[in-house]
């Protein structure tokens, strides 16, 4: 039987994100998984061990949308707490260079929208957040 004392630390999960603009249209993917299955956000995904976050970001957008970006500075942090969960999500704002959106990897759609189509997403409110951020940068 194991004691909660000896039960291992549990730890928040770090993910990257990729907030990419082309012009004034953002990036974005349609999760195609749980827990967020269905709702629109940020490319992004996990930090993989000994993976630098700005890598993991770059990594989660080409297979996510197939899209390359330069980096323009970092968006900011983020906490989800909830459900059971503590993410920290490091988004990053990013300029398009190459390739047109496709799903891959956990998106069902990839698509850029207009800054007036981001209020009917219903995006998480940190989403939102963090894309005013990264396009202030721009």
């Amino acid at each position: 039987m194991t004691s909660a004392s000896n039960a291992p630390p549990r730890a928040p999960m770090i993910g990257a994100g990729a907030i990419v603009f082309r012009g004034q249209d953002v990036l974005l993917i349609r999760r195609a998984k749980p827990p967020l299955d269905g709702q629109w956000s940020v490319p992004g995904g996990g930090v993989e061990f000994g993976e630098p976050a700005l890598d993991a970001a770059m990594r989660e957008l080409m297979e996510e949308t197939g899209v390359e970006a330069d980096l323009v500075g970092l968006a900011g942090v983020f906490d989800f707490i909830g459900e059971g969960r503590h993410l920290v999500l490091i988004d990053y704002a990013m300029r398009w260079r190459s390739g047109e959106p496709r799903a891959g990897d956990d998106a069902s759609d990839a698509r850029f929208f207009p800054p007036e189509a981001l209020d009917g997403l219903g995006l998480w409110e940190e989403t939102q957040r963090a894309i005013a951020l990264a396009r202030a940068m721009l």
